[in-house]
C-alpha cells in the first residue's frame, strides 16, 4: 500500500518527492511544494496576516512565475491609456480584473498585502466580481510592482478593458448555467424515482426496491449539493463568519439539513427522504439567481458596450503618408481619416470635410447629426456619409467614452438608500426566520415529532428572503441601463429615488434652455476704442472663460496677452490687456452704471475712462424646449428658471416658454438660496445646469442634472448627466424613475405579502418542502421578471401625482424615505 502524497500547505498541490521545504505558521511547521509557495507563505506569516489561512475556503494558487517584462510593459504610458486614469501629477487610478479569487479571504489577503506597499493609497477588492480598484502614487511605486505583488500571491491580474470584461461575464454565465444544468438533470431523474417511492407508499413496495431507489436518489443528488449548491454554502459561511446572517443562511440550512437527514434515513432504512425537494430547491433558486445575474450583466453590458464603441485601429495621416495604427498609439495632435461606416477613434475636431455622424449610443438620438470643419466630434460616433479628417484632442482615459464609463461604474457600485433599507430588512428578516423555524420545530416536536423535521424544513425554505433582497437592486440596475439608452447617465444610484419624487425643477438658461451658441449681433463704441479693437480686447479677456458667452468672441481672438486675470461669479471678468485694465460683464459691475431700469442683456467693456463698447448678444432657445417643458408640466412639476443673464432677456424667454417664475441677474449663491427656500417649503427640487458656476447649486439640490455639453465640474457635481442634447430626455427620465419606484414598491409588497401568507401555511403543515421550494423560487423569479420590465420602453399612462412625500435626510447624508 502506497503512502498518500504530502499536500502543500499554501496551494494544495502534491509536494514533490525529496522536497523538504517547510514554513512556520502560528508556531507549527507545514510542508510546501516549491520556493514560490515558501516565499508567499513566509511573507503572509511575516506580515502578521496568518488569519488568511484560517478564513480561506479554498487553497491558493501557486505563485505565477512570470518574466519581469510582462508586468513592466504596463509601466509604459501608451499601455495605460485604456484603463488608467490620471488624478493629478503623480496619483493614478485603475480597475483590474483578478483571476483566481475564490472567497472573501482572497480579497482580504490582497487588500492587506498591497495596503502595506509604499505608494499604494487605496486598494478595494470585490471577490464577487473579480475586480480590484487601486489608487497609487507613480513617483513611489510603478504599476508593474502592483501587478507583481498580486501575481506573487497566486492570482493573475489583468487590466480591466472591454476586451477583458466580456470573457469574464461569459465565464460567469457559463458557470451558472453548468450548475443549473446539473441541478435540472438531477431534479428530473430524482423526481422519477420519487414518483415510484410515493406510489409505493400508498400501494406497497418491496423493501429492496425502496432502498435501491433511495440509494440511486442519493447518488444523483450528491453532485447537486456538492457542486450546484456550492455558492449558497459559501455565501452562508461568509455571512456567519461576518456575524451578519444573510439570505444564504436559511438556504444552506434547508439544503444541508434536508440532504443530511435524507442520507441518514437512506443508510438506516428509516423514514422520509427529501432528495426530490433538495434538487428542486437548488434548481429553482439557481434559475432565480441566474435571472438576477442576467439583469445585472445587462446593465454592465451597457457600460461595456460604451467602452467598445471605439474601434481597434485608426487610419493616421502625416508627412509620411497614411498608416493603419492601433488606437492606443494615437496622440493628441495626430490627424486621422474617418471613412463612411467607420467610428471616430477618439475625441477630436474636424479639420477637413463635413458629414453626418451617428451619435445614438452616446446621446440616445437616432438621427445622425451634421458636423463640419471646426466642430468637435466624440470618439465612438459613426461616420455615415463623407470622408472626414479629424485632429485628435483627447485619447485613452481622457475621452468622453471613458468618462461615461467611470460615471456608470460609480453609480452601479453605490448602494442607494432603498437598497440599504431592503438589506437591513432582509438581515432582520433572516434572524426572524431562524427564530420562527426554531419555534415551529419546538412546537411540532411536542405535538407530532414525526412531522417536526418536514414542517421546519418547509418553513426554512418558504420564508427565504431572496425576493426581499432582490426587489430593489435588480430594479435599480435594470433602470440604470435603460436610462443610458434614453440619453441619461445616472452617476449616483440615489438619484433615481430623488428624481421620482421631484415636484420642482430649476433650470439655468444659457446652454440649458438655449442652444448655448451665443452670437454677437451688434457692437456700439461710445468711447475711443474702435469696434475691431474692442472685440479683440473682449476676446482676450473671455479666452479662458467657460461660460457660453465666451464663444461669441472667439473669431476675434488675435492671441494678445492678458495678465492679472480675475473672474467674478455673476458679474464678469477683468484683466490687463496692452497695459490697460479692462472689465467686461454686467454694466453695473464693469462701469458702475445702474441698468436696473432697462436691463436689455447688453454687456459692457469698460476701463478707467468709462464704457468703451456695448455688446449685444443673442442665444436662441432649443427647438424642443417648449415640448419638454410641456411634458414636465403634465407630470405635475413646476418649472423655475434661474439665470445670471439680464432680467429683460430672462423674462422674455420665460414668456416664450410659459415659465411662471423666470428670475434673472442671479449669482450662484442666490440660485442656491432659491433652491434652499423651495426645500424649506417641503418641495423636492431638481436643478439642471451646464456651467462651472452651476456646480454649487447642483450640489445643493435634491437631485442635479448636468447637460452633456457642459463643463466637467458641472458633470462631476451632478447626479445625472444628459448625454443627449435633447431636453425631451428629461421628462422621459423622470417618468422612468417613477416607473422604477413603482416597480420597487410592487416587488417589496409582493415579497412581504408572500412571506406573510406563506409562513402560517408552512408552520401549520399545509405546505410540503417541495411546494415551498417552488413557491420561494417562483417568488424570486417574479420579482426579477417584474424588474426586467424596466429595460423596455413604454410610458406610464397614469404617473403618480405631485407633490410626492419629501424624503427624509439620513444620517449618512443620503436620501431615505418610506416605500
Amino acid at each position: 500500500m502506497t503512502d498518500s502524497p504530502t499536500i502543500c500547505f499554501h496551494c494544495g498541490e502534491p509536494v514533490p518527492r525529496g522536497e523538504r521545504r517547510t514554513v512556520t505558521v502560528d508556531g507549527a511547521e507545514h510542508p510546501v511544494c516549491c520556493a514560490g509557495c515558501e516565499a508567499v507563505a513566509t511573507l503572509i506569516a511575516g506580515t502578521g496576516l496568518t488569519d488568511f489561512y484560517r478564513f480561506r475556503t479554498a487553497t491558493s494558487g501557486q505563485p505565477l512565475d512570470e518574466p519581469p517584462e510582462e508586468w513592466q510593459a504596463y509601466d509604459r504610458p501608451e499601455n495605460q491609456r485604456e484603463f488608467v486614469r490620471q488624478l493629478d501629477q503623480t496619483r493614478r487610478e485603475a480597475v483590474l480584473l483578478v483571476e483566481g479569487l475564490t472567497c472573501a479571504a482572497c480579497g482580504w489577503l490582497i487588500e492587506h498585502v498591497l495596503s502595506r506597499v509604499d505608494g499604494v493609497a487605496e486598494i478595494r477588492v470585490n471577490p464577487a466580481t473579480g475586480r480590484a480598484h487601486v489608487r497609487w502614487d507613480v513617483s513611489r511605486v510603478p504599476l508593474s510592482s502592483i501587478f507583481r505583488n498580486i501575481a506573487e500571491l497566486g492570482y493573475r491580474p489583468h487590466p480591466l478593458t472591454p476586451e477583458e470584461a466580456v470573457p469574464a461575464a461569459l465565464r460567469e454565465r457559463r458557470r451558472a448555467l453548468k450548475r443549473i444544468g446539473v441541478a435540472g438533470l438531477a431534479m428530473m431523474q430524482v423526481m422519477m424515482y420519487a414518483v415510484a417511492l410515493y406510489a409505493g407508499a400508498f400501494q406497497g413496495i418491496e423493501p429492496v426496491y425502496e432502498h435501491f431507489l433511495r440509494a440511486v436518489s442519493l447518488v444523483v443528488t450528491t453532485p447537486v449539493v456538492l457542486y450546484s449548491a456550492q455558492p449558497f454554502f459559501r455565501g452562508a459561511w461568509r455571512d456567519l463568519r461576518a456575524r451578519r446572517p444573510g439570505m444564504d443562511v436559511p438556504v444552506a440550512l434547508a439544503i444541508g439539513g434536508a440532504y443530511a437527514a435524507s442520507v441518514w434515513q437512506t443508510v438506516t432504512a428509516g423514514g422520509e427522504v427529501y432528495f426530490d425537494s433538495v434538487t428542486m430547491f437548488v434548481f429553482f433558486l439557481s434559475v432565480a439567481r441566474y435571472l438576477e445575474l442576467t439583469a445585472r450583466q445587462r446593465a454592465n453590458a451597457t457600460n461595456d458596450a460604451v467602452g467598445r464603441l471605439l474601434p481597434g485601429t485608426a487610419l493616421r495621416t502625416g508627412p509620411r503618408g497614411e498608416e493603419r495604427v492601433t488606437v492606443n498609439r494615437l496622440q493628441p495632435g495626430d490627424r486621422v481619416i474617418v471613412r463612411p461606416g467607420e467610428a471616430v477613434p477618439a475625441d477630436g475636431r474636424i479639420v477637413d470635410g463635413s458629414s453626418y455622424l451617428d451619435e445614438s449610443m452616446l446621446t440616445g438620438e437616432p438621427t445622425p447629426v451634421r458636423r463640419g470643419a471646426g466642430e468637435a466630434v466624440v470618439g465612438g460616433s459613426v461616420n455615415t456619409a463623407e470622408v472626414l479628417t479629424v485632429a485628435i484632442e483627447r485619447v485613452g482615459a481622457e475621452t468622453t467614452v471613458a468618462h461615461i464609463r467611470r460615471l456608470l461604474e460609480r453609480a452601479q457600485n453605490e448602494r442607494p438608500p432603498l437598497a440599504r433599507l431592503a438589506d437591513r430588512i432582509a438581515s432582520h428578516f433572516v434572524a426572524g426566520v431562524l427564530l420562527i423555524a426554531a419555534t415551529v420545530a419546538a412546537v411540532w416536536l411536542a405535538i407530532a415529532p414525526q412531522h417536526a423535521f418536514e414542517i421546519t424544513l418547509a418553513v426554512l425554505v418558504v420564508t427565504c428572503p431572496c425576493a426581499l433582497s432582490l426587489a430593489t437592486p435588480t430594479a435599480l440596475v435594470a433602470a440604470t441601463g435603460r436610462l443610458v439608452g434614453l440619453g441619461l447617465v445616472v452617476t449616483r444610484a440615489r438619484a433615481l429615488e430623488s428624481l421620482a419624487r421631484v415636484d420642482r425643477l430649476v433650470l439655468d438658461k444659457t446652454g440649458t434652455l438655449t442652444e448655448g451658441r451665443v452670437r454677437l449681433t451688434a457692437v456700439a463704441t461710445p468711447g475711443r476704442l474702435p469696434a475691431p479693437e474692442s472685440r479683440a480686447v473682449a476676446a482676450a479677456l473671455e479666452r479662458h472663460a467657460s461660460h457660453p458667452i465666451a464663444t461669441a468672441f472667439r473669431e476675434d481672438d488675435d492671441g494678445r496677452a492678458v495678465t492679472d486675470l480675475q473672474s467674478i461669479d455673476g458679474a464678469g471678468i477683468e484683466g490687463t490687456v496692452d497695459g490697460r485694465r479692462f472689465r467686461i460683464g454686467r454694466p453695473a459691475w464693469a462701469a458702475g452704471i445702474d441698468d436696473s431700469a432697462g436691463d436689455d442683456g447688453r454687456i459692457a467693456l469698460a476701463d478707467g475712462d468709462g464704457v468703451q463698447a456695448w455688446f449685444t448678444l443673442a442665444d436662441p432657445p432649443r427647438a424642443e424646449a417648449a415640448e419638454a417643458l410641456s411634458a414636465l408640466r403634465e407630470l405635475g412639476i413646476t418649472v423655475h428658471m434661474a439665470s445670471g443673464d439680464a432680467e429683460g432677456v430672462v423674462r422674455e424667454l420665460g414668456a416664450t416658454l410659459r415659465i411662471g417664475q423666470a428670475m434673472g441677474r442671479m449669482s450662484p449663491a442666490q440660485k442656491l438660496d432659491h433652491v434652499r427656500e423651495l426645500q424649506r417649503q417641503g418641495h423636492v427640487v431638481a436643478m439642471v445646469g451646464d456651467g462651472v458656476n452651476d456646480a454649487p447649486v447642483l450640489g445643493g439640490a435634491d437631485v442635479s442634472l448636468a447637460m452633456g455639453s457642459g463643463s466637467d465640474l458641472a458633470q462631476n457635481s451632478a447626479d445625472v448627466v444628459l448625454t443627449s442634447s435633447q431636453l425631451t430626455a428629461l421628462p422621459e427620465g423622470i417618468r422612468h424613475a417613477r416607473r422604477t419606484l413603482a416597480v420597487i414598491r410592487q416587488n417589496m409588497a409582493w415579497a412581504i405579502g408572500y412571506n406573510l401568507l406563506a409562513v402560517p401555511l408552512a408552520a401549520t403543515g399545509m405546505v410540503a418542502p417541495w411546494m415551498a421550494a417552488i413557491g420561494m423560487s417562483a417568488s424570486s423569479i417574479l420579482v426579477v421578471l417584474n424588474a426586467m420590465r424596466l429595460t423596455r420602453g413604454g410610458r406610464d399612462t397614469a404617473p403618480p401625482p405631485c407633490p410626492l412625500p419629501r424624503p427624509v435626510a439620513s444620517a449618512s447624508g443620503g436620501v431615505g424615505g418610506t416605500l
